[in-house]
């Protein structure tokens, strides 16, 4: 274990010099709907910051202990509105504290904003990346789609590709950018065209599924997400099989495109790009840091009383593609089966509400709520209820509870990675046994120490419950250190490392006139 520390140790130590080198004094620009630092108004309505939420966050926040950045990100609350009205992009951006970047707000009207987030990214793209069908309004769906797209999609990406635009024009040399994730999909064609020789990467951290999910939608916003990711330099996935589906996808939908699938690269319009897979991972020590801090012992002395002679947990956002519901419906089965588990097994559930403003997502909450409600009557006892349900957005609190696990429920539908089933393993206290779906990114790296389940199989989520439960000590002490071993070799460090050096490699290799104009047709 030691030598593990070590190596990682080493490799962080290394990062920088090797961002250093990749670098060689130019800028690192990231970019991603979501940003490092958000605003909110306190009780006396005074304008407070805090850490932006979210995995993208936590991951990509990371580099900032490596290299300098600037962060562009959009205004997504009105306070952050208000904020970014003072502080313009052509004016000095904002520095949130413990942080080495600089943060810029992409302000977009109100509407676009509404039609770019709220209808075509969530719920839209989320639901077909994440194979949701039946939460898509069927019988309007295209037009809703493609008037989403073309009115607030595509203006939003131009509005970042202007803020990134400024940011490449600013100071000395191209920058290295960085873009993260769905909503921003077109982004790095609109930076193409008018800057072609910056070099672009993007990571798309949700999955990404086969050619015939995509034909829900109209085939014309289809080809332009794919053009728009093919402008980048580097596109990255959480898995083998999302990058092997990416390429699918552009072979099926775009006329001319070159797909080799040995060396991961797609040619089009006299432009390649390589596809590459980077299986995100966690901060170890960070991490640890949080799970030995003060709040987080003082969450776990109140949780204690809480648990049961073996307790389950599960932390998750209030999402479809979590597959909460099927969870709870494979513990009701469970203690239906097992009459001596009722009063012993306690569930422990850390929910984060998620994305309240779309009704789709409500509907689910509810459902989820009555669920909980209804095995709480029928297998509750007087003062003992078999579920517990904490649904607010408290990390320590959340922390605490993965440390007091014995089994660590994990059985969304489909998961980019799903971090929640990394950093169990590292915090947990108990070697705890983690139920893991094969829906999830991180079953490619963890099926093997897990117990392995099929995200929608009722009956086999029981089963594997019950043998989680029943598992011998020294089966359960093989299990967490095979976990704990795998996670901490490829921590985050890791996925930056991976990707830093596929970055040096191309961007040297990158021939004179290999950059050429690139015109993008986004009109739908």
């Amino acid at each position: 274990m030691s030598a593990i520390r070590e190596s990682v140790d080493d490799r962080a130590a290394t990062i920088a010099n090797l961002a250093e080198a990749v670098l060689q004094g130019r800028r690192l620009v990231l970019a991603s709907n979501r940003g490092p630092i958000e605003y909110h108004r306190d009780a006396h309505g005074r304008i407070k910051s805090r850490r932006g939420s979210g995995g993208v966050v936590t991951a990509l926040a990371a580099l900032s202990r490596y290299v300098k950045l600037s962060w562009v990100a959009s205004a997504m609350s009105e306070t952050d509105r208000s904020v970014a009205s003072v502080s313009p992009l052509d004016a000095p951006p904002l520095v949130p504290d413990g942080y080495s970047l600089r943060t810029r707000f992409v302000l977009t009207e109100p509407n676009e904003y509404e039609l770019y987030y709220n209808v075509f990214s969530n719920p839209i793209l989320w639901f077909v990346q994440h194979r949701l069908h039946g939460l898509l309004p069927h019988d309007d769906l295209r037009q809703v789609a493609t008037t989403a797209f073309r009115n607030g999609y595509l203006p939003v990406n131009r509005a970042f590709a202007g803020a990134l635009l400024r940011e490449v024009r600013h100071g000395d040399g191209a920058p290295l950018v960085m873009l993260h994730d769905y909503h921003l999909y077109l982004t790095a064609g609109f930076v193409r065209a008018q800057e072609p020789c910056v070099f672009l990467q993007q990571f798309v951290h949700i999955p990404w599924p086969e050619p015939a999910d995509w034909q829900i939608l109209p085939a014309e916003i289809v080809r332009a997400l794919c053009r728009g990711l093919l402008a980048n330099d580097i596109v990255g996935f959480q898995t083998k099989r999302c990058a092997a589906n990416f390429m699918a996808t552009c072979a099926a939908v775009l006329p001319g495109a070159r797909v080799d699938h040995g060396r991961g690269a797609i040619g089009l319009n006299g432009r390649r790009t390589l596809v590459r897979a980077y299986p995100i991972s966690i901060d170890v020590q960070a991490l640890r840091q949080v799970a030995w801090s003060p709040a987080v012992a003082e969450y776990e002395r109140r949780l204690g009383p809480l648990r049961g002679a073996q307790t389950i947990v599960r932390v998750d956002r209030l999402d479809p593609s979590k597959n909460v519901l099927t969870g709870f419906q494979a513990f009701e089965m469970l203690l239906a089966r097992r009459p001596d588990l009722r009063g012993r097994v306690k569930f422990l559930s850390f929910l984060v509400p998620s994305r309240t403003g779309i009704p789709e997502y409500r509907r689910y909450a509810q459902s989820v709520f009555a669920a909980i409600e209804g095995i709480n009557a029928r297998y509750g006892r007087d003062g003992w209820q078999p579920i517990d349900l904490f649904y607010e957005n408290n990390y320590p609190q959340a922390i605490a509870g993965m440390r007091l696990y014995d089994v660590l429920m994990v059985n969304s539908s489909h998961d980019g990675m799903n971090l929640v089933s990394k950093e169990g393993p590292i915090v947990n206290q108990r070697d705890g046994v983690l139920v893991l779906s094969q829906g999830a990114g991180s079953h490619e790296e963890l099926g093997g120490s897990a117990l392995s389940i099929a995200p929608h199989d009722v009956e086999g989520t029981a089963r594997a419950l019950e043998l989680a439960l029943a598992m011998p000590a020294a089966e359960r002490r093989r299990r967490a250190a095979a976990l704990r071993a795998t996670i901490e070799s490829n921590d985050i460090t890791n996925w930056l490392w991976e990707q830093m050096q596929d970055i040096r490699s191309s961007w040297r290799r990158l021939p004179l006139g290999a950059c050429g104009p690139l015109s993008l047709p986004y009109a739908i």
